[in-house]
Formats: C-alpha cells, sequence, structure tokens
C-alpha cells in the first residue's frame, strides 16, 4: 500500500493538474512522489476474455533464485487472479522498442475506442522481425494473443514514450511483462494506464524460458514457475505501483481511494 505521504501528495497533485492538465502527460517522476508514474490512455471497461478462468493459489516463496521442481502439475487453461497469472509465455530477448511494440503508422488508433482498442491488439508486437521471432505474437485475423506473460531481457519497452505501447499489450490479452529491466517511461506508462503488470526479474530469466512453455507469475510470492521445464525464479516486488495497476491506471486508482471525485453518472 502507499506509504502516509505518498497518500498525502495525491491529491495536490491532481487539484494542480486540474488547473494545468499538462501535466499529467508531462510531470517528472520526482512530482510525482506517490506513484513514480506519467498518466495517460485508458483501458476500457470490457469483460475478461471467454478464455480465462479465475482461481487463486499459492504455495511459499523458493529460498533462491531459480529451484528445480520435480512435481509441477500446472493448471490445463489461462488463469488470472489479482495476483497471479498463468497461460503461455512468449519470449523476447533485449531491448525491444515501441516500434517493435506497436509500429508508428498505428498510433493514430484511438483505445478509447472499443474497435480501434481490439485493433491495438491485433497489432500488438507487429513490428518484431520475423527472421529473429518466426512465432508470430498474435495468429492471423485474430484480435488477442495466445501468450498471456511476456518473458524479455533488458531494457524492454525503450525508444518513443508512445502509451499505445503497453495499450496494445494490454489489449491483446497480456497480463503481465516479466523482464531483467524495463526503459523507465514505458514502466510508468504500464502503471498509469493498469494495462499491464510490468515485473522485473532477478536474473536473466529470457535465456531459460522459451515461447510457448507454460508459466506461472506469483506476485504475491515473488516468483514465476515454468511447469515446463520444473524451474522457478525469483522476481523483484512491484510494490506500491501493484494497487495502482489492479485499480485499473492512476485515475480509477486516485476515484477508488477517494483521491479525485468519481464520475458522475450519466
Amino acid at each position: 500500500m502507499a506509504t502516509p505521504a505518498a497518500v498525502a501528495a495525491i491529491p495536490s497533485f491532481f487539484s494542480s493538474s486540474q488547473k494545468n492538465p499538462s501535466l499529467l502527460f508531462h510531470t517528472s517522476p520526482s512530482k510525482l512522489p506517490f506513484l513514480n508514474t506519467t498518466t495517460t490512455f485508458f483501458k476500457p471497461l470490457f469483460s475478461p476474455s471467454p478464455s480465462l478462468s479465475f482461481s487463486s493459489s499459492s504455495s511459499p516463496p523458493p529460498p533462491s533464485p531459480l529451484i528445480a521442481r520435480a512435481n509441477t502439475t500446472p493448471p490445463s487453461t489461462t488463469t488470472t487472479t489479482t495476483t497471479t497469472f498463468h497461460g503461455l509465455c512468449y519470449v523476447l530477448g533485449d531491448n525491444i522498442d515501441t516500434d517493435q511494440i506497436i509500429p508508428a503508422e498505428h498510433l493514430t488508433l484511438v483505445p478509447s475506442k472499443p474497435d480501434e482498442y481490439r485493433k491495438l491488439g491485433s497489432l500488438a508486437l507487429c513490428g518484431l522481425p520475423s527472421a529473429a521471432y518466426p512465432i508470430p505474437f498474435v495468429d492471423p485475423n485474430q484480435f488477442q494473443s495466445r501468450y498471456a506473460i511476456i518473458i524479455a531481457g533488458e531494457n524492454f519497452g525503450c525508444g518513443s514514450s508512445r502509451e499505445h505501447a503497453p495499450v496494445a499489450l494490454g489489449a491483446s490479452g497480456v497480463s503481465a511483462v516479466v523482464a531483467e529491466s524495463y526503459a523507465r517511461i514505458f514502466f510508468r506508462n504500464s502503471v498509469a494506464t493498469g494495462e499491464v503488470y510490468p515485473v522485473e526479474s532477478e536474473g536473466r530469466i529470457c535465456d531459460e524460458c522459451s515461447t510457448g512453455d507454460v508459466v506461472t507469475v506469483e506476485l504475491d510470492e515473488n516468483r514465476l514457475i515454468n511447469h515446463t521445464t520444473g524451474k522457478e525464479y525469483r522476481l523483484k516486488p512491484i510494490g506500491d505501483a501493484g494497487p495502482v495497476i489492479q485499480a485499473g491506471g492512476i485515475f480509477a486508482y486516485a476515484r477508488k481511494t477517494g483521491m479525485i471525485a468519481s464520475t458522475a453518472p450519466a
């Protein structure tokens, strides 16, 4: 949860942003002590994909970054809760930039329009070079990906500051990205939009997983379990960003906690 000082900082920020709306898009991290993030687009209020089922299960965290698991039986379907994500993973390397996540020619799509939001999902990671990534992230003529979790290397989300990058991933059905490190602006946009959980790994997991492996990310336990290989890995805590993403983004979080007034019903 946010610290008392952090909570106290939010009302003053929103009060200032009402007088100067550009603050919402150009405020530096040092001016956002309650989150260290920016505010951008927001996901429409859609029902979860029919392929998702819901469950909650956890077990004690492992004592080391990598532990072999002799008997690991994964659930049979894609699963997501507020703290656990399960499904197929898509593995990427280092320096995956925003042009690869969503090319610039698609930035005219407006995420607040449901049809265009779905279109963004169909285009997620379409900028990847096919020679390096022959398996498409989203199958042709589909709006969502089979892969619920992305595993990547260093500097994920580098390049431009486009908010469409995390939005496209969220629209495609991605619940979490697990990367060795992130470009700061991508991390901030992910939290601000509430689209995906940007989780940092404690080691280079992308070298030990393969696209199509069945994995589970447990935020409460700070670990990733690869059910295909029988190994598990330590993750860094998501921290205060977690409740903001869970709420659906920075404005949704502020409304939920009473820091700004809720939108009046139509």
